[in-house]
């Protein structure tokens, strides 16, 4: 099914609202928790809106993590090969089950952190490598978070629309990313 927006987006209210969460408490994880269940609430049409952190920005140890690989990997990517420290765990999120890790390039949220570019997915079954947690997805966007100028996660956000991202989506997301980039105590 093709999305047709029935309801703008509001994308300044979205900005204001979780200023006013940071304003509360900064810390990163009462924040992105409440960021993914204020986009499912703001945005139409969502089946999925969370977060994904590099293995780097959590201060994982790469013995520890790499035990149980094939049981934690996407299902795109079962090798014992050595992981990138931009290699994605899993973070706060609204929606079904999701893969718990991402290898750096693998699916949407990969090629994000591998290209360091926001990835605006209009049929994601066309998208190479695709990754399908939830088969009921059909659209994509990805915004990489920046923390001096590094990478250390990403937005993810899916729909199970056809076309539902577009770039008023994406300027309204960008500046939603850029208060959490520029506001958030990320430790």
């Amino acid at each position: 099914m093709k999305y047709i927006r029935k309801n703008k987006t509001d994308y300044d209210i979205l900005k204001a609202q979780i200023e006013g969460l940071i304003e509360i408490e900064d810390f990163y994880l009462p924040v992105v928790s409440n960021a993914g269940a204020l986009i499912m609430e703001n945005l139409e049409e969502l089946n999925w809106a969370g977060f994904y952190f590099t293995e780097e920005f959590l201060g994982l140890d790469k013995k520890d993590i790499n035990k149980n690989t094939n049981a934690i990997y996407s299902a795109h990517d079962h090798s014992n090969k050595e992981r990138s420290p931009l290699d994605l765990i899993l973070g706060p999120f609204n929606g079904k089950n999701a893969c718990v890790k991402i290898a750096l390039g693998n699916g949407v949220c990969g090629t994000a952190v591998k290209e360091d570019k926001v990835q605006v997915i209009k049929n994601v079954n066309e998208f190479p490598g695709h990754i399908a947690c939830d088969s009921a997805s059909n659209s994509e966007i990805v915004l990489p978070i920046h923390k001096d100028g590094k990478i250390i996660g990403v937005l993810d956000i899916d729909s199970p629309c056809l076309e539902r991202f577009d770039e008023e989506d994406k300027a309204g997301l960008e500046e939603f990313v850029k208060v959490l980039e520029s506001k958030v105590n990320w430790g």
